[in-house]
């Protein structure tokens, strides 16, 4: 009798691109890495047609998997400290940082490490089309992946860090001062001038010194890069931040950096 194969997928889903990712489980190794760079941003109606096409097209999408994982990346998203979190007020923790309308559904995430909830908007729409294809499946925001990492890699650190995880049109940045979190926020960019602004005016906000900070980068950003290129213009220590992931998954990456699938590599535990 032939043995079960247990695969998992993880999806990422942003309004500038979609990332798919398979795990075998049975032997511990990524069998499976998609990204699709939407070279604009949509709106949620058609990020879902992209999703929709994606998937139809594709048998290794549509097999039956034993786990779904789903990652929104999206700045609706708030944290809160676990002791002054409310669920029947999830709302109001992001009315005054997002956008939202009164019809939203909120969801959250509870970060262990730190005891803080990350609340956040999910696509319903998306969600929706989902559940018809794989039936039940979790999700999280995925800066709920972002910072774990980044929290217990820092645990008991004596340095001051800043990371910053780099999409088209946006990037997330969490600042970390002898392993505790400071600040982490979603800034929207389209020139590398907006980049630069944002990180030098996080850095002289929270008064760390560019000389001794180092910075650690993800995502979609490599030495050659204009922002890579900016951003070592002012600052001493910038190194690259790998997945933490202990499955193998090298044979994926087709040429691209660990770097640059931080995120959905690390949504598997």
């Amino acid at each position: 009798m032939k043995s079960h194969i247990k695969k998992e997928l993880s999806i990422q889903i942003s309004l500038s691109g979609l990332s798919f990712c398979i795990l075998n489980r049975s032997d511990s190794k990524i069998d499976y890495l998609k990204h699709i760079d939407f070279k604009s941003i949509l709106i949620p109606e058609t990020v879902l047609e992209k999703l929709q096409k994606t998937i139809s097209d594709d048998a290794l999408l549509t097999q039956p998997f034993d786990a779904v994982l789903v990652l929104f990346q999206n700045e609706l998203s708030n944290l809160v400290p676990e002791a002054l979190f409310e669920e029947n007020n999830a709302a109001d923790y992001l009315k005054f940082s997002s956008k939202i309308i009164k019809t939203d559904f909120i969801s959250f995430d509870k970060i262990e490490v730190n005891k803080s909830v990350n609340v956040f908007v999910p696509y319903v729409n998306i969600n929706n089309y989902l559940f018809e294809v794989y039936g039940e499946f979790e999700y999280k925001h995925a800066s709920t992946i972002f910072l774990e990492q980044i929290l217990e890699t820092e645990d008991n650190s004596s340095d001051n860090k800043m990371y910053l995880n780099v999409a088209p049109f946006h990037f997330e940045m969490a600042v970390v001062k002898k392993d505790k979190l400071q600040l982490y926020n979603t800034f929207d960019y389209y020139t590398k001038e907006d980049f630069i602004y944002f990180v030098l005016f996080s850095i002289e906000q929270l008064k760390l010194d560019p000389e001794n900070l180092i910075i650690k980068l993800s995502g979609n950003i490599a030495e050659d890069d204009a922002l890579y290129q900016l951003l070592y213009t002012y600052i001493r220590h910038v190194k690259f931040n790998e997945p933490t992931i202990k499955h193998s998954y090298d044979e994926v990456l087709d040429g691209c950096s660990k770097h640059r699938h931080l995120l959905i590599l690390n949504s598997f535990d």
